[in-house]
């Protein structure tokens, strides 16, 4: 069987993001376990905002079409989700649902979201961990999209000062999470491809 093909992205493209740290380390422990990763960044596939009458007058923007290609070749994907406002950041709802548009001859029969293991994580400075907002991307996930999204999170709290030198996580409890997390990813999307 040949190794898990995961995409790796965060929801934040600000310069020094948290949550692009956090992508970095999953993608780190993914690779160590043998998965094949593509980690992005979304300032590569900048996009207006979703906006029904230019969806009908210029069609779905080329890089939503892009993302749309790149999620179908995968076999997992792990989303680090910021939290605005106790919910999903406007950049990530944006290109979901920019992807969720995307439509051409050779669409697959389960799309971009269905039939594949998705994971989500979050890295706040505050206490909570970013825990509000993956709820609001799990749902989004799930009932939206009819995506797959294991139960395994990982939360990093005050993370500003979370991370060592080296990008991994000091604090014991966040660093078993995302080895859980990464494990039980690597295990679904397996599971998945032998089906």
């Amino acid at each position: 069987m040949r190794n898990p093909k995961i995409l790796v992205f965060s929801g934040s493209s600000r310069s020094g993001s948290l949550n692009g740290k956090l992508a970095a380390l999953v993608k780190k422990h993914l690779v160590l376990s043998d998965a094949e990763v593509t980690h992005i960044s979304l300032n590569d596939y900048p996009m207006p905002l979703y906006d029904g009458d230019l969806e009908a007058t210029t069609g779905v923007p080329a890089h939503a079409q892009k993302l749309k290609k790149l999620f179908e070749e995968q076999d997992g994907v792990f989303i680090a989700c910021p939290e605005y406002n106790s919910g999903i950041t406007p950049l990530l709802k944006n290109t979901l649902d920019w992807i969720s548009r995307a439509k051409d001859g050779n669409t697959r029969v389960d799309g971009p979201f269905k039939g594949k293991v998705f994971a989500v994580g979050a890295a706040s400075p505050g206490a909570f961990g970013g825990m509000r907002g993956l709820i609001s991307v799990r749902t989004i996930l799930e009932v939206g999209l009819g995506a797959l999204v294991i139960p395994e999170m990982v939360s990093v709290t005050r993370a500003s000062t979370a991370f060592d030198a080296k990008g991994d996580l000091a604090d014991e409890r966040a660093a078993k999470q995302l080895q859980m997390l990464a494990q039980a990813l690597l295990r679904h999307t397996r599971i998945q491809l032998s089906i």
